[in-house]
């Protein structure tokens, strides 16, 4: 049924005509799927040529909601203004609006009230969920574990699109090297291997088969966005070709190919351009070397952010600049619908680039089903039945555990004794039910997490004592300026020190609150804010048997905790079901395999810190008292925990690393096998990973990358044997020819169960 379009005679024809085109088999159509594709480009192409060049440009300007829709119109002022724009069919997108009830009314205007019955784009940020949340995208990076994340994503993309939500800005694919940059959290860490994965692994999960479930995916940010110079958000990037190609775009590309409907550009500029206005990056690489045929989304307000660069003078040249780049549709600023009509008459920009653009955004609303049924995502029934349901809470539950890392664990200190023992549990976080939600969960509602001690309470066998110690931020942590932190109340250590003195093992749940991480939230120290540091060594010097608890959504200094406590998890911010993941891995009941997705710093000096770096032409040290080669006077050049790096309660060995042959040959592969033993009386899984190091090539190469990884279950006492193999495309990479290929050269092979891999092997690659 083609709902509100059988009342405008053309497109009823139209679409009629076309669809009888078709063969037999598809006069029932599968909604599950898209329809063929050169059926949509037929169609999109004739709806083109009904519409005017406002209408054209009104598809790609999107806004954000602007008033309440249960309520009356709007009648003066910038919201009356955009009712209007909504009615004439010069809005093809908004955002922020969210409920079957209200998308549902809006949806009504435009396929029922404008000229033509074009269905909007609702779009939201559900980066780890909608209501229900998963871990922060970091912590799921943690799990190495492609599926799980897979399943994340399908549970944020059917609660949201049971709201009535088709789009979301996620997933983040931004390669990320320094943590002091908020966004971090977003992600999925340093390595551009592991982050192509899991872009795959995310696209697919919101995506699907494009059914009542699914949500359109958002590769962000194109590109560079994580570069920003000192970690601060929004900051200048200027960064090399090289590393744009072989560090940053390798994820989007990976996103592109994985069928990613739309990507988002970025707040920063690169190499003096800002990217809204970049046609390197967006018509060059996207749409001309990638061939990608969806939609780019400008970031909020970025394309009016130009002036502010200094590379548009007012708001229309930024317009010209970024229709002319490339960039489809604008987020609020507003520069398309108020001036790219002009533009084109003016032969500014030329007419085909907004074609392109319409055709674009009109073929999504296609591939989504909004043509066949506008209100595909409004039944306020599924709406219902959909939202907090148990399989999504159980789904979260197992993506926490996943997530979890644990660092250090001296004498076997973990798992914790189920019964007999008196527990203290200390730290303001441990009580806390709103920040274990993390950053970016804005569908979700405040005091929905299950906390640390709830999730210990399922265990009765021991005696817990709470003692907050100290709160992390005073006053709303919307806001986490330094005069937000608590950098002075010490008034609850003396009762976490008694808490402490009389218990059999403490427990401290200290970090960052879930809001202290995200878009705006860069840090210069990266330590344990405020004065939880000083909770920590008061606390230790009461009772040393400690497991320090760490939730945060960013790696942190923690050089002191790392010497002195017993036992460190990186627990993350975990979402919804996060103080029952914690527990559960706290008392064995689920056996820690996560590996860290990025470095952790010995201190901010060292920031940023990744493992994949180049030599130097003084790479090591000549002797004792030498000093003329790269490093520092006061810290060692290694993190405090590499890349890769995680520990278990079991405990793995590797041996028996072969390879096939020594010789890679144009065409052919070569494989790579190693042993891992299961040393311990426990089952568990282990992230076998593989590296490479290309010694010589015609631009420099760094000293390790990440090019492969298996997630293995291995039993107790088990050996198994895990293979990857290795071909011409692994070895890629983008040349000096400014191209990627495989270069003739000598590679070594290191594999383990973190970047610093101790087993190693070679091969020599000939063309």
């Amino acid at each position: 049924m083609k709902y509100n379009f059988l009342k405008h005679g053309v497109l009823a024809t139209l679409f009629v005509t076309l669809s009888c085109n078709t063969t037999k088999q598809n006069i029932v159509p599968d909604t599950t799927k898209p329809a063929p594709q050169s059926i949509i480009d037929r169609k999109v192409d004739s709806i083109l040529s009904l519409m005017t060049l406002e209408e054209k440009v009104g598809q790609m300007n999107q806004y954000n909601g602007f008033w309440d829709v249960t309520g009356p119109a709007p009648q003066n002022g910038a919201a009356a203004q955009k009712y209007e724009h909504l009615k004439k069919g010069w809005v093809g997108s908004m955002l922020n609006v969210r409920g079957v009830k209200d998308v549902k009314a809006l949806q009504k205007i435009a396929v029922e009230e404008t000229r033509l019955g074009i269905p909007l784009l609702f779009g939201y940020d559900v980066i780890h969920g909608y209501k229900t949340i998963s871990p922060i995208p970091l912590a799921e990076a943690a799990s190495w574990d492609m599926e799980a994340i897979k399943k994340s994503a399908e549970i944020g993309a059917a609660e949201a699109a049971a709201s009535g939500l088709n789009w979301t800005f996620a997933p983040m694919v931004d390669v990320a090297r320094d943590a002091r940059w908020g966004r971090v959290m977003e992600g999925s860490g340093e390595d551009p291997y592991l982050g192509s994965q899991i872009a795959i692994a995310r696209v697919h999960g919101f995506q699907g088969n494009f059914s009542e479930f699914n949500l359109a995916a958002c590769a962000k940010h194109f590109a560079g966005y994580a570069f920003a110079e000192s970690g601060r958000d929004y900051n200048t990037v200027d960064i090399s070709d090289n590393t744009l190609h072989n560090i940053i775009l390798p994820p989007f590309k990976a996103a592109a190919d994985a069928g990613a409907l739309t990507f988002m550009n970025s707040f920063n500029e690169l190499e003096g351009i800002p990217a809204t206005g970049n046609a390197y990056l967006q018509r060059d690489i996207l749409k001309g070397e990638w061939n990608f045929d969806g939609f780019v989304v400008s970031d909020w307000g970025s394309m009016a952010e130009m002036i502010n660069h200094g590379y548009a003078k007012d708001l229309k040249q930024a317009a010209q600049h970024a229709a002319n780049a490339g960039s489809d549709m604008d987020m609020e600023s507003y520069g398309y619908v108020k001036h790219l009509a002009d533009l084109v008459r003016e032969g500014k920009v030329d007419e085909a680039k907004v074609n392109d653009a319409a055709r674009r955004i009109l073929k999504v609303k296609f591939q989504l089903g909004l043509f066949d049924n506008p209100y595909k995502y409004c039944d306020e029934n599924r709406e219902k039945q959909t939202i907090g349901k148990k399989a999504f809470h159980d789904g979260v539950l197992d993506m926490a555990k996943k997530s979890i890392v644990l660092l250090k664990n001296e004498n076997n200190i973990l798992p914790l004794k189920k019964q007999g023992q008196k527990v203290a549990v200390i730290g303001a976080l441990a009580n806390d039910k709103t920040s274990p939600l993390g950053s970016w969960r804005i569908g979700a509602d405040d005091g929905t997490a299950i906390s640390v001690m709830e999730g210990l309470k399922q265990y009765n066998g021991n005696e817990l004592v709470y003692a907050k110690g100290a709160d992390v931020a005073l006053g709303n942590p919307e806001f986490t300026l330094n005069t937000k932190i608590n950098m002075t109340d010490k008034s609850g250590f003396a009762e976490a020190v008694n808490a402490a003195k009389g218990a059999d093992v403490v427990i401290m749940i200290l970090g960052e609150h879930g809001l202290q991480t995200g878009e705006g939230r860069s840090r210069s120290e990266i330590g344990l804010p405020g004065v939880q540091q000083e909770l920590l060594e008061v606390v230790y010097k009461a009772n040393p048997n400690i497991v320090l608890v760490l939730n945060n959504g960013r790696p942190l200094t923690i050089p002191w905790a790392a010497e002195n406590i017993p036992a460190i998890v990186e627990a993350w911010h975990l979402g919804t079901q996060s103080g029952n993941a914690i527990a559960q891995v706290l008392y064995g009941d689920h056996n820690p395999s996560g590996k860290l997705p990025m470095s952790f710093p010995r201190n901010v000096g060292q920031v940023p810190i990744y493992y994949n770096h180049k030599n130097t032409g003084r790479p090591t040290e000549e002797g004792p008292e030498s000093v003329f080669w790269s490093h520092y006077t006061d810290v060692h050049n290694s993190p405090l925990y590499p890349f890769g790096y995680g520990l278990s309660y079991s405990t793995f060995e590797y041996s028996n690393l072969k390879i096939s042959t020594d010789k890679l040959t144009a065409g052919g592969n070569i494989t790579v096998s190693v042993d891992v033993k299961n040393t311990s009386n426990t089952d568990g899984k282990e992230v076998v990973q593989l590296y490479l190091h290309d010694l010589f090539a015609s631009v420099t190469r760094p000293v390790r990358e990440l090019k492969g990884f298996e997630l293995t279950p291995i039993k107790a006492g088990q050996t198994k044997t895990v293979t990857f193999t290795i071909d011409e495309k692994t070895i890629a990479f983008y040349t000096a020819n400014k191209k990627w290929e495989a270069e003739a050269g000598d590679f070594k092979v290191y594999v383990g169960g973190s970047s610093d891999a101790a087993l190693e092997s070679n091969f020599t690659y000939t063309k």
